[in-house]
C-alpha cells in the first residue's frame, strides 16, 4: 500500500505548489459587480484536493497585484467539485474593474462601484413589457384580443367577456392571477421602497418616452388594468385565462393558433372553490381566499401609489380591494391553478399570508383597528413560510415565496408584536441559514423548479430584516445570494438574461422570441436549477444544443443554458418581478454609500465633498427673517426652510414664504403641529399612532400646496424638535418623503439657547463649533 499511496501525494503535492490547471478548477465572482462597502467573497472550486492559502485581486487595466489575502476559507466538496474555497475580499473597497487570481487561476472581471446597480431594476422591466398581453410593445402588435369565454360558472358558461390585457406567464401564453397580482404587488412595493430608483423612459403603453409616470408604476398599472377585468363586480372572480393546451409548440404570441373549441377565444376560469380541470388532472381548491386577497392587496396599494396619477381609478381600486378581501374572509382555503393534459400547476396550499397582507395594506389604508387586528391574526397562523428550511416543496406550493405581511405588520405595530413578527422574519431567514452555512456558496436555498425565485424572495427578507433590525448575522448569506443570480454558482453564469451585458448569461432560453426569431427576452430571470432527481422525472424535455455546464452538473442539482430544459431555463414573469424591490434597494444603497444616517433619517451629506447645508426651522416665530434673507442675499446662498403647517397658514407669515420660493431657496415641512413623536427618555416608545403621524404630516404638506409647494417639490420632512425614532423614520418612507435632521456634533441646533439656559451656546462658539467639525 505504501508503494502505491507515497507517488499519488507526491502529485498531489506538485500540483498544488504549481500553476494548477484551467480545465480542473475555476473562481466564480459575481459578475455584475460589488458595491464598495459590500461584502465581496468568490469561491474556488476545483476537481482535484488542493489547498489555497491566498489570492490576490489584480487590476484589469494593467494587471496589476494591488490587493492579496489570506482570508481563506476550506469547505470541502460540494456538487461538482472535489474542494471548495471562500475567497473574502470585502476589506478591498477600491473602485475600477479587477479580477481574482489564485495559483494561476482567474475569476471573470467584474467591476467595483456605487453605482453598478444603477437602472437594473428598471432593466428587469424589459422583460415585463416583453410579456404583455393585448398590446405588446416589443411586437408592436396585439395578441388574444378575442379572450375570452368563461367557464365554471353556474350560469353564465361559455359567455364571452374581455379579459384581453396583463402579461403572458412564462414562455408559455397562460395567464394566473395568482402570480399576475403578485407580479403587481412585487413592482409596487419595489416603487412604495425606494421610489428615486425608477425612472421614466417609456409610456404607458410601453413604448420608448417619458410621459410623467416612473415606468414601474406603469408596468403595475397595465397588470391592474388586467386585474379588474378579471374582477368585474363584487364577488365575481376569475382565476386563469386558458390551460396547458396552449404547449402545442413555439409561436409568438400574435401568431397563436391553438383552439380551445370557440376560434381564437380562450377560457377563462371561473373561481369557484371547488377543484377543476377540463381533462384527466384537476387541482385541489378547497375555497377563494388565496385569490381574493391578492387582489386585495394589490388593489390597496396600486391606490395608494396611483392616486397621484389616476384618481379616478385609484377610488375604484380602493372599494374593490375592501370586496375582495371580505370575499376571501367568507372563502377561506386556496384556489390553485387548473391543469389539463398534464399533471403540472401551481399547488399552492397556503392563503393566510395572502389574508394577512391584504389586510394590513387595507389597515395603512384606512387606519381601521379591524384590519390589523385580522393581519396579526392571519399572520401568526404561519411565522414561517414552510419552504424555507425545506429540502423540497411541490410547484409553487407555497405562494407567494416571501411573506410581506409580515414586515408590514413589525413596522405598523409595537411592542411585544413589533418583536414578534420581526422574529417570524428572523426565523425564516435563519432557517435558510442553516442548511447553507456549511457549503461554499451559503445557499441553503432547496433546488426546486423556480429555485430562482426562492433566492429572490430571500433576498428580499433579508434585505427588510436588516432594515429593521440593523442585525449583520445574515449579511453574507444574503450576498451569497445576491452573487449566486450573477454568477456565483456551480455553472459560472448569470441567471438574468443581459445582465451583465459582457458576462455569461442565459442566450438560448426556453422562449418562443429567442428560440424562434432570435429576439433575447432581456432582464427575465430564468427558473434556475433543480434537484437532478427532478429533472429526470419531468415530461417532455430534451437538451438539443449540448450541454456546456456538462461538467458543473451532479447528482444534487442541474442547470442548462437550453431552449429544450423548461424547468431550469425559462424566464418567468413573476420571479423577475419580484426582483425589482431587491435590486432598487441595492442601487439606493449605492447612492447612499456616503451619506450618514441616524435611525433611518439623514444626518450628514456625502462626507466625501466639502458642502454645508443651512437649515432653518420655523413654527410661531419669525424675528430672525430679516438677518437670514440678508446674510443669503449678501453671499449669493440659498438655504433650507422647514416650517409647520401653522407657520405656512400663518397669514403674517405669507409673503416672507413667498419671498424665498421666489428667491430659489428649499421649503419643506416640519410637522403641522409641532407634535413631540418619541418620548424623550426612551426614544423607541412612539407617543403617535400611524395615523395620526399621517394625518399630522400630509397637513403640514396640504398647508404648502397653497403656495404652489407639492410632494415632488418637497421629499424631505424634518420632524419637529428634530427628534424621532425609527418608526417615524418608517412611516415618513411609506408616505414617500425622506426623513432628514440636522448633523450632530455641529451643535447647530442649540441656536435656541439664550445665556440663562444652563445648556447656552453663544452663536460664536456654534459657529466655530461647526467650522472644526
Amino acid at each position: 500500500m505504501k508503494k502505491i499511496i507515497a507517488p499519488l501525494l507526491m502529485i498531489l503535492i506538485i500540483i498544488s505548489c504549481g500553476r494548477l490547471n484551467e480545465n480542473e478548477n475555476w473562481i466564480r465572482v459575481n459578475q455584475l459587480g460589488y458595491l464598495p462597502n459590500s461584502i465581496k467573497v468568490a469561491v474556488f472550486g476545483s476537481k482535484v484536493s488542493l489547498s489555497i492559502k491566498e489570492f490576490e485581486v489584480i487590476d484589469a487595466d494593467n494587471n496589476e497585484v494591488i490587493f492579496t489575502s489570506e482570508e481563506v476559507k476550506h469547505f470541502g466538496e460540494y456538487g461538482p467539485f472535489k474542494t471548495t474555497f471562500r475567497l473574502d475580499f470585502t476589506g478591498f473597497n477600491s473602485e475600477g474593474e479587477f479580477y481574482i487570481s489564485a495559483d494561476g487561476i482567474r475569476s471573470q472581471k467584474f467591476k467595483i462601484s456605487n453605482t453598478i446597480y444603477d437602472g437594473t431594476a428598471d432593466y428587469l422591466l424589459n422583460y415585463m413589457r416583453q410579456q404583455r398581453c393585448g398590446f405588446n410593445p416589443f411586437l408592436k402588435d396585439s395578441c388574444h384580443t378575442d379572450d375570452g369565454f368563461i367557464i365554471y360558472h353556474p350560469t353564465l358558461d361559455s359567455t364571452h367577456i374581455n379579459v384581453t390585457g396583463g402579461w403572458h406567464d412564462a414562455s408559455d401564453y397562460l395567464q394566473y392571477v395568482t402570480t399576475s397580482a403578485n407580479a403587481v404587488y412585487q413592482m409596487l412595493f419595489a416603487y412604495e421602497q425606494n421610489p428615486e430608483s425608477f425612472s421614466d423612459e417609456f409610456d404607458a403603453a410601453g413604448l420608448e418616452g417619458s410621459n410623467g409616470i416612473p415606468d414601474i408604476l406603469d408596468e403595475a398599472k397595465w397588470g391592474l388594468d388586467w386585474l379588474v377585468k378579471m374582477n368585474p363586480k363584487k364577488d365575481f372572480i376569475f382565476n386563469q385565462i386558458a390551460d396547458d393546451r396552449d404547449h402545442q409548440g413555439f409561436r409568438l404570441p400574435n401568431e397563436d393558433s391553438i383552439s380551445y373549441g370557440k376560434g381564437l377565444e380562450r377560457p377563462v376560469y371561473f373561481c369557484t372553490g371547488e377543484p377543476q380541470g377540463v381533462f384527466k388532472h384537476q387541482y385541489r381548491a378547497d375555497g377563494i381566499a388565496s385569490t381574493a386577497a391578492k387582489y386585495a392587496s394589490s388593489f390597496t396599494l396600486g391606490s395608494k401609489l396611483l392616486k397621484d396619477f389616476y384618481p379616478e381609478f385609484s377610488e375604484q381600486l380602493k372599494q374593490k380591494a375592501d370586496d375582495a378581501y371580505n370575499f376571501g374572509k367568507e372563502n377561506p382555503g386556496v384556489c390553485q391553478t387548473a391543469p389539463c393534459r398534464a399533471p403540472y400547476f401551481y399547488e399552492e396550499d397556503n392563503y393566510v399570508d395572502d389574508m394577512e397582507l391584504a389586510a394590513i395594506q387595507l389597515f395603512e389604508q384606512t387606519g381601521e383597528n379591524k384590519y390589523i387586528s385580522d393581519a396579526a391574526h392571519f399572520g401568526t397562523k404561519e411565522p414561517v413560510t414552510p419552504w424555507m428550511g425545506a429540502d423540497t416543496a411541490n410547484h409553487y406550493q407555497w405562494y407567494p415565496f416571501v411573506n410581506l405581511g409580515h414586515y408590514k405588520l413589525a413596522v405598523n405595530v409595537e411592542g411585544q408584536n413589533h418583536k414578534k413578527f420581526i422574529e417570524f422574519l428572523r426565523r425564516g431567514i435563519d432557517s435558510v441559514y442553516q442548511r447553507g452555512k456549511d457549503n461554499p456558496f451559503n445557499f441553503g436555498v432547496p433546488f426546486i423548479w423556480c429555485s430562482n425565485n426562492l433566492v429572490a424572495a430571500m433576498l428580499t427578507q433579508c434585505r427588510l430584516y436588516s432594515q429593521l433590525t440593523g442585525d449583520d448575522k445574515y449579511s453574507e448569506m444574503e450576498a451569497a445570494l445576491r452573487d449566486w443570480l450573477f454568477g456565483c454558482n456551480p455553472w459560472g453564469t448569470s441567471m438574468i438574461v443581459g445582465l451583465p451585458e459582457n458576462g455569461d448569461f442565459p442566450e438560448d432560453s426556453h422562449s418562443a422570441f429567442s428560440h424562434l426569431y432570435n429576439y433575447q427576452v432581456y432582464g427575465g430571470l430564468v427558473d434556475g436549477p433543480v434537484y437532478t432527481s427532478i429533472f429526470n422525472r419531468l415530461i417532455g424535455l430534451q437538451i438539443y444544443n449540448g450541454d456546456e455546464y456538462e461538467q458543473f452538473q451532479s447528482d444534487i442539482a442541474v442547470y442548462h443554458d437550453d431552449w429544450g430544459d423548461y424547468s431550469t431555463n425559462e424566464p418567468t414573469m413573476d420571479g423577475t418581478a419580484s426582483l425589482t424591490y431587491y435590486f432598487s434597494a441595492l442601487e439606493k444603497l449605492g447612492k447612499e454609500s456616503n451619506l450618514t444616517y441616524s435611525h433611518g433619517a439623514l444626518i450628514r451629506g456625502d462626507s466625501t465633498k466639502q458642502n454645508i447645508f443651512l437649515v432653518f426651522t420655523g413654527g410661531d416665530f419669525a424675528n430672525g427673517y430679516p438677518e437670514i434673507k440678508s446674510a443669503l442675499d449678501q453671499n449669493s446662498i440659498k438655504a433650507s426652510f422647514f416650517f409647520t403647517g401653522d407657520f405656512y397658514r400663518n397669514p403674517d407669515f405669507t409673503n416672507l414664504i413667498e419671498e424665498l420660493k421666489s428667491d430659489g431657496n428649499y421649503l419643506g415641512a416640519h410637522s403641522d403641529k409641532h407634535l413631540l413623536y418619541a418620548d424623550w427618555d426612551n426614544r423607541d416608545s412612539t407617543l403617535v399612532n400611524k395615523i395620526e403621524f399621517e394625518n399630522d404630516l400630509i397637513a403640514n404638506y396640504r398647508e404648502m400646496e397653497k403656495f404652489g409647494i407639492n410632494k415632488d417639490d418637497a421629499e424631505f420632512f424634518l420632524p419637529p424638535f428634530e427628534w424621532y425614532n425609527k418608526n417615524i423614520s418608517n412611516w415618513t418612507n411609506q408616505l414617500g418623503f425622506h426623513l432628514i435632521n440636522f448633523t450632530p456634533g455641529t451643535i447647530s441646533h442649540k441656536d435656541y439657547t439664550i445665556p440663562s439656559m444652563s445648556n447656552y451656546s453663544s452663536s460664536d462658539e456654534i459657529y466655530k463649533n461647526i467650522l472644526a467639525y
